[in-house]
């Protein structure tokens, strides 16, 4: 999962690139990366946050009305500043590519890229195959003439040659920017426009809150195989390349995107509101009444609100964290991971002492986090421990672009509920009911294969089967 953007307008685009990748800091901590436009590409990227790669030298530096960006969170390839985005090449024209995703027959399309297009990549990073598999496609039309129609044509191909989960933006040199979606529309791509003295300027962007703080009117989200282009009149041209039906990943709703986000007309914080709602129904059930509800900040705070509202118990800010400290679920390493948790959070002991505490997380994926939580509560005095995992059990890995791609990894696909809640040390665990999921996202079709295993895409047992063995290796 990676946060990605692109501007294109009437005046240089630097200043609201670089502010844009800021709004879509946790979607990757990795790198960080910008390409502009203006006779040539202009490059800068490097390993860590935004603030830490760009400087006011970059303002001046990176030129052009034109550009993209991206920060990176590691799942497909390492960590390196050679796998760092935006990537281009030179022919046909000039393209430079970022995207957000994984391409899950990367070894199969490498083979296809060295064999037939000739291409040896310069790194491990699977936008490498979006990119000559586009650039391959573009060169074999009319250079001298190259139409939308031209474009359109070389972005289905590719839709059908790469498989996966992606949201691409790019850029063809002296002809425009260009973004496409992945055939069951799995990763977010939101279209903005905002009119200023100089002409309109046109964007794309992860999420919409993005366009907020830039000052863009969200026109709407691009569709499953959708292609829009923004050529250098600023005319947009859009199609519906190659198409499946809908599985956008529902954990962009449970944890990566930002609470005041909004995809497919339905709001982030809302559906987080609704996942706890519906566990409450859960503590009634088995007769539990805890004394306070806290949440585990910060994407736990919408889903314990639903919970204490419809339990009709006090939800109070139980634990605190130090916002200095990334988010560990996308570190790259566990070792790293455990690491951020020991330092990040640290109870309000007050508010936990001598209670019957419900805490709750957006998830349990390896379950070492939440083993810390119950210990923290306890040593702050907690009375009663009950973990409240607001998604379904995280049965099976993803190959979609988030950092869980091995089955080893998850606990709930070594264990059951019962023997979860014994190793994290609580007093009751409750986990969102699974069969209540088509209620709360009934208006976007979603992608819940790290749940039920039914993977959208093809081959998804042979991938699974290469990732352990690179595992293993590394």
């Amino acid at each position: 999962m990676c946060g990605i953007i692109g501007i294109t307008g009437t005046q240089k685009v630097v200043a609201d690139l670089i502010y844009g990748l800021l709004t879509l800091q946790h979607r990757g901590q990795d790198s960080a990366g910008i390409i502009t436009f203006d006779k040539m590409f202009h490059t800068k990227k490097g390993k860590g946050l935004v603030s830490e790669v760009f400087n006011e030298k970059h303002y001046e530096r990176l030129k052009g009305n034109i550009g993209i960006g991206h920060v990176r969170y590691t799942t497909h390839g390492t960590d390196t500043i050679q796998n760092a985005q935006p990537i281009s090449t030179n022919y046909p024209y000039g393209i430079a590519m970022v995207h957000n995703g994984n391409v899950t027959n990367f070894k199969e399309m490498n083979r296809v890229l060295y064999e037939d297009y000739h291409v040896l990549p310069t790194s491990t990073n699977d936008l490498e195959i979006l990119l000559y598999t586009f650039a391959a496609e573009l060169k074999n039309k009319d250079l001298k003439n190259l139409s939308v129609k031209d474009i359109f044509d070389a972005v289905k191909i590719t839709q059908r040659k790469v498989e996966g989960a992606y949201a691409v933006i790019g850029i063809i040199a002296n002809h425009g920017l260009l973004a496409f979606m992945d055939p069951y529309g799995i990763r977010p791509l939101i279209l903005g426009k905002k009119e200023t003295e100089n002409g309109i300027s046109y964007g794309f962007a992860s999420e919409n809150i993005t366009f907020d703080h830039l000052g863009y009117e969200v026109i709407r989200d691009l569709q499953p195989g959708e292609i829009v282009y923004i050529d250098e009149q600023q005319q947009v041209h859009s199609t519906i390349g190659h198409r499946e039906k809908q599985h956008f990943c529902v954990f962009e709703y449970m944890y990566f995107a930002r609470e005041d986000s909004i995809f497919y007309e339905s709001n982030v914080a809302g559906k987080r509101v609704r996942l706890g709602r519906s566990i409450a129904k859960q503590f009634i059930e088995k007769n539990i009444q805890p004394d306070i509800i806290i949440d585990v900040p910060s994407s736990g705070y919408f889903a314990a609100s639903g919970l204490a509202e419809a339990l009709g118990v006090p939800h109070h800010r139980g634990l605190v964290k130090s916002n200095y400290i990334g988010r560990s679920f996308i570190a790259p390493k566990q070792s790293e991971r455990e690491d951020m948790v020991n330092k990040k959070l640290n109870p309000i002991k007050k508010t936990i002492n001598g209670k019957k505490v419900a805490v709750v997380d957006d998830s349990i994926v390896r379950g070492t986090t939440s083993k810390h939580i119950v210990e923290l509560l306890r040593h702050a005095g907690a009375k009663e421990v009950y973990f409240v995992s607001a998604a379904p059990p995280v049965k099976h890995p993803c190959v979609y672009g988030i950092d869980m791609s091995v089955k080893t990894e998850l606990i709930a696909n070594k264990m059951n509920v019962d023997e979860i809640k014994e190793y994290i040390g609580a007093d009751a665990l409750f986990y969102f009911d699974l069969a209540e999921l088509p209620e709360v996202f009934n208006k976007v079709s979603i992608c819940d294969a790290c749940f039920t295993g039914n993977y959208p895409t093809p081959d998804v047992e042979k991938i699974l089967e290469d990732i352990e063995e690179d595992r293993k290796q590394e």
